[in-house]
């Protein structure tokens, strides 16, 4: 698993999270609808975790990776090893969305270079209105006694601004479910504006310093659309960056 991005409201599920990963056969899976937060202890996952799961072809997304997952059937096995990461996403990057939509991919991943980390505090309105959401939302469970609480909005919108391989520049607001739980855990220790300067600094310096990767797909309404929806450290080879 590479990918788990923000929840969203769904007229049939919970709390649905667009999951994607990685199978053997450097294939990617689009997992959608996972209700991950009211997933078994044993069966949440984390990045890098390999998963197994039951699915079905999805009726209303044409989307070659898309998968239906039968949630009581989501199994997490081992963690892939640190030292396989980087292999792994050589492998499964790309020069440009251009280039992944010319294979056929609408799941890929860039390695960004010059990356600008901003935000954008939503209004009193905004957060209002998706807390209104998510509350509704746990009403909906509440008859069982484990329902999880609901899920309290990040009061901020992040945008990466980046250019890709072939020095284009791009823009796309984070939709990476483990960069709003980052400011959360470090406003809890640094304050808001020093988890704010903390994830720049993150984003900016340690990040590309180390390898970072953006993982985008595409909307499955709007093909040409891509959304950056996870935000990914993983170490680069010895050897450096090899030629794809």
């Amino acid at each position: 698993m590479l990918v788990k991005a923000l929840p969203h409201k769904s007229s049939n599920y919970f709390e649905t999270v667009c999951c994607a990963g990685v199978g053997h056969d450097m294939k990617w899976r689009r997992l959608y609808p996972v209700a991950f937060r009211t997933l078994e202890t044993g069966q949440k996952f984390s990045r890098w975790d390999w998963v197994s799961y039951g699915f079905t072809t999805p009726s209303n997304d044409q989307r070659p990776e898309s998968q239906k997952v039968v949630h009581e059937t989501i199994s997490v096995s081992k963690s892939m090893k640190s030292s396989e990461r980087s292999a792994l996403a050589r492998r499964m990057t790309r020069e440009s969305t251009e280039e992944a939509a010319s294979r056929g991919e609408s799941l890929t991943l860039l390695k960004p270079d010059d990356v600008r980390f901003s935000w954008r505090r939503k209004t009193d309105e905004e957060v209002a209105i998706e807390r209104i959401k998510h509350a509704a939302l746990a009403d909906q469970l509440s008859f069982l006694h484990d329902a999880p609480k609901a899920l309290e909005p990040c009061p901020y919108e992040f945008t990466f601004k980046w250019k890709d391989f072939a020095g284009k520049s791009r823009s796309h607001i984070c939709d990476d479910w483990k960069t709003s739980t980052a400011f959360f855990v470090r406003r809890g220790s640094k304050g808001e504006q020093g988890a704010l300067a903390s994830l720049r600094e993150t984003f900016e310096i340690e990040y590309p310093q180390k390898g970072m990767r953006f993982a985008l797909g595409t909307h499955s309404r709007r093909s040409t659309q891509w959304l950056l929806v996870g935000v990914i450290r993983v170490d680069e080879a010895d050897q450096g960056e090899l030629a794809l």
